[in-house]
Order: C-alpha cells, then structure tokens, then sequence
C-alpha cells in the first residue's frame, strides 16, 4: 500500500510540472504574437526616401572629391541621438 502511495504521488507531481510547462509555453506563444512589429533600424535604410520620412533618423550626403569626383563615403542613414533627461 505504500508503495502505490509513493508512486501515486510522483505520477501527480509529475503531471503538475508538465502542466505548468505547457502553460508557460503557451502564454509565452501568445506574448510573442501580441508583440507588434518594430521599424526597421536607421542604418539598414539605404535609401533617403524612406529615412527622411522618419522623425527618429537622418539622412547624411554622400562626400565627393572635387578633384576626381569619386565618392569617398557613400550616403547613409543614421539615428538622431535621443534627448538626455535632466534629472
């Protein structure tokens, strides 16, 4: 009798900590999709059109020698720092 006890036992708690896993995965899958979308990084804009839009970056020209007029540094978008909280 004790011993069916013991087993009855461990099967329950066994089946407890399979239940508390399969919830915490499926809240966890619901998280993940209640979780909007974030844009898209500055520096991965290549293009001015889609960076000017944008009130958090800026877009930087590219630089060009005069003498040969080759690029030395091609166009790219880049983040605006963020505004320090005065504490």
């Amino acid at each position: 009798m004790r011993l069916n006890s013991i087993k009855l036992l461990q099967l329950s708690a066994a089946a407890l900590v399979l239940s508390a896993f399969a919830y915490g995965s499926v809240s966890a899958a619901e998280k993940k999709k209640e979780a909007a979308p974030k844009p898209a990084a500055c520096n991965s804009l290549k293009a001015e059109s889609g960076c000017t839009v944008r009130d958090d970056c800026s877009w930087v020209d590219a630089v060009v020698d005069k003498k040969s007029g080759k690029e030395k540094r091609r166009a790219y978008c880049r983040a605006k720092p963020k505004a320090k909280k005065k504490t």
